[in-house]
């Protein structure tokens, strides 16, 4: 259950089961005005989305915004390369991580707080075909054990 004052437009599921995810960071996106709108409709999706450093600032690249409906003109394109907002010490540190240790910048979460579009992004490592496997066994025998412990409870 997200926190009071933050609404969900977006999560990125399958970030967690692909990737171990080692540091998290919240994150200002640079959106116009139509986009906004538009995520205000839960128009987006992370899927095949990532994140790159251009210099010392950080890219989100693939996300999906769907155009808004009732927009004028100039609309944006919806796949368009949209800059991150996070502290420059931050981001730093996330760029020397990136590059000695060979990590990926994931998008998790896509969200409003405070009626500003934020996004988490997390620092991961790549998992093997094997450790998505042992991640489901894992999450599927504590999902058994709390409904066994739930059964319990009740006195079936």
């Amino acid at each position: 259950m997200p926190p009071a004052g933050v609404k969900i437009v977006a999560s990125n599921r399958q970030a967690r089961r692909d990737y171990e995810i080692l540091d998290e960071l919240e994150c200002g996106i640079v959106l116009r005005g139509s986009e906004v709108k538009s995520l205000r409709e839960a128009k987006a999706q992370l899927k095949d989305s990532y994140a790159r450093f251009e210099g010392h600032e950080l890219f989100m690249v693939g996300l999906h915004i769907t155009p808004y409906s009732h927009a004028g003109f100039d609309l944006p394109q919806s796949e368009r390369t949209r800059k991150l907002l996070a502290p420059a010490e931050e981001l730093a540190r996330w760029k020397a991580r990136v590059d000695q240790d060979r990590l990926t910048v994931v998008p998790l979460s896509l969200y409003f707080k405070e009626g500003r579009a934020k996004l988490e992004v997390g620092l991961g490592r790549g998992r093997k075909h094997y450790d998505k496997r042992h991640a489901i066994a894992e999450r599927d025998a504590s999902r058994e054990a709390d409904r066994a412990m739930a059964r319990r409870g009740r006195g079936d």
